[in-house]
Formats: structure tokens, sequence, C-alpha cells
């Protein structure tokens, strides 16, 4: 996949911009707070729908400003795909996606379309933080892969939420609580086919990680990533699931939550054998984040039959001399987006363009 145009309208801090990147390496240089993740950031939204920086999308509207406008162009094996977005203060539909010229009435109908792989600072908490980081880190490459398990997701969340509500209410009235079977089943099913979904992919991730970092690393160090779940290794999941729940019922409903599930898997990531959050330097954590960020790259391309974009966001400043030289040989493969406040920590890799930005405004060398 390759993105030909994007083209923004009052995002973040520009208030026109055209970026035509190249079908390489593309670079943003310029001092810190200028807008070069604004563009990074423009792109995501493309790909997820979703900003990776904030849950609040008025926040990507330009101060003063009643809309924001993203519009990104691709070109893939089956043609070429546009995709727009509308952000909106005063609009009763504050987010407006369209395919093409048509308008998408669900946002998993933007999945694919634009298909990237982001390593930002933000990334770190993948290693750093609680199981939620590490389960939104599988669930959103999935979610662009498979849109089928996008909308498992969306069903889980809503039969989760829906349980606890009823979990609270049986405090109120106990009579109540023989319909928590019916949520305890959609749970259940829905649970089984995101465990599956899963454990597949991480396997995979795991095998191509651990190469990565073999890789960044010059053979120093092992990285290994295994799913922790309840129901993944089950030879029936969804009726191992409906079990664990119905023993754990009692106290759900003494803590009024539901305490078994896929919402409660994790990733466990080790570097020698030792958990990467307790034990790893932050150089480390950052190669580790990085090698599973090109794992995921390369699963994508092999699930697409072809490779998605890379978008690389203030990395190369915290990389040492080497792994900075093992990570240009890979994203000298696939057309990457990068910024950086220095050309420097670019050395030796071909860039094919590059923009100097300052202040929301684009210079083209």
């Amino acid at each position: 996949m390759q993105v030909k145009s994007i083209r923004l309208k009052n995002f973040r801090n520009y208030e026109q911009a055209l970026i035509e990147p190249d079908a390489g390496v593309t670079v943003f240089t310029g001092p810190n707070a200028q807008g070069k993740t604004n563009i990074i950031e423009a792109l995501h939204l493309c790909c997820l729908g979703r900003s990776h920086r904030t849950p609040r999308d008025e926040e990507l509207i330009r101060w003063g400003c009643e809309e924001a406008f993203v519009k990104t162009q691709t070109l893939q094996q089956d043609g070429t795909h546009e995709v727009s977005i509308l952000l909106s203060r005063r609009q009763k539909k504050k987010k407006n996606v369209r395919i093409g010229a048509h308008p998408a009435e669900r946002i998993g109908e933007l999945l694919g379309h634009v298909c990237g792989v982001l390593f930002s600072p933000e990334d770190l908490m993948i290693v750093k933080s609680g199981p939620a980081e590490r389960r939104r880190f599988i669930d959103m490459q999935l979610s662009q892969l498979r849109p089928a398990y996008f909308y498992a997701l969306q069903r889980a969340q809503r039969a989760l939420n829906q349980r606890n509500a009823l979990l609270k209410e049986i405090a109120r009235q106990p009579a109540l609580r023989s319909t928590l079977d019916m949520w305890d089943e959609q749970l259940a099913a829905c649970g089984a086919q995101i465990a599956q979904n899963r454990q597949e992919a991480i396997e995979a991730l795991s095998l191509c990680a651990h190469q990565a970092h073999a890789s960044l690393t010059e053979g120093r160090e092992d990285l290994s990533v295994r799913y922790v779940s309840v129901a993944a290794q089950a030879a029936d999941p969804k009726q191992t699931l409906l079990e664990r729940m119905h023993a754990a019922r009692q106290e759900d409903l003494r803590r009024m939550t539901t305490t078994v599930g896929v919402h409660r898997d994790d990733l466990e990531i080790t570097i020698d054998g030792k958990p990467a959050r307790l034990f790893a330097s932050q150089g480390q954590q950052r190669s580790a984040v990085l090698s599973l960020k090109l794992a995921q790259l390369e699963l994508a391309r092999r699930e697409r039959g072809e490779a998605p974009v890379l978008m690389l966001d203030d990395v190369m400043s915290e990389l040492d001399p080497a792994r900075r030289r093992q990570l240009i040989e890979r994203i000298d493969r696939v057309q990457t987006f990068v910024t950086c406040t220095d050309l420097a920590d670019l050395a030796g890799a071909k860039k094919g363009a590059v923009y100097h930005v300052s202040g929301g405004t684009l210079t083209r060398e």
C-alpha cells in the first residue's frame, strides 16, 4: 500500500496543508511543538478513525475553528482508495467518515482502506503500563486486518456493559439474577471468537518480534511474547468461559462487576526470560516495543498481501547507534513516515522527501 496524498484543513495547528509523500521514506523535521506529530496523527485517524493521543475528537480541531478535515488517498493492489473525515463542533454528528464518495454508516467500514503501523512515544505504555494497554495494542492490529474481529469487540463491550449494569441492579432487585445467563452466553460467544483470534495472532507476532529484536540488538537479547488468557488454550473456549463466569458469579455479585472474561486477558512480554515491565531498562523497553511494531508490520503484510505504511514518531533520538542502524535498514523496505528534530538521526537512510515543519507550515526540500 502507498499513501499518495494527505490533505489537512483546520487540523490541530494546520490551517491548510497538502503532503505528497515519497514511495519510500518521508521525513518531517523541525523543532519541538511545531506540528510534526500532528501529521502522523492525521494519518492514524484515517487508519482507525481515532487519534492515538486523545479520545476527544474536538481536540483535533484547530483552535477557534468549528470544523477540521482530513483526506487521504492510497494506492493498493485493488486500486485507489480515498478516505475523508470531517470533525465538527457544531453538528449533531461530530464525526463524518466518507469512503470515496460514500458515507460510512459505521466506523468499521473505514478499516483497511488506510492500513498503517505507528510507533510513538506513547507506545512505551504497552510495556510499562497494565494489561489494558497491551490488549489495546493487539486489538488495534487485528481490527485493521479483520473487520469481523472489530465487530466482535464491539458486541463483547456492549454485552459486558449490560452485564455490569445488571449486576448493580440485582443488588436492588434480586429476582433479576436469572437474567445473567443470557449475558453470560453472549459474552462467552464473543469472547471465544476474540480469544481465538488473539491467540493465533500473538503466536505469529511472538516469532516475528523475536526475530526483529534479535536483529535490532544484534543477537544480544531474547524477546518473547505470550498470550495470557483463561480461554485461548481451551479445547472449547466458549464453554470454558461459561464455566468460569458461572464459578465467579458470587464474586461478581459481591463486587458488582464482571471479573472473568477476555477483557481481563494480557500479553506477557519478557526479555531474556524476565518481565520487561519490571526489569527492562528504558532503552530495552523502547526496543521491545519497536520490535513488536515491526512484527505487526510483517504480519499485516502477510495477511493483506501488501505492506502497510510505517509511522515512526520521534523514535531515532532514543536509540543507540547500533539499533538506529538496524532500524534504518528495515524502513527502506516499506513506505515510512518519520518525524525527527535532527536529520542527522537518519544518517544512512534513503530520504525520499523531507518536509521542514514550522508553526503548522510545511516547506519541502
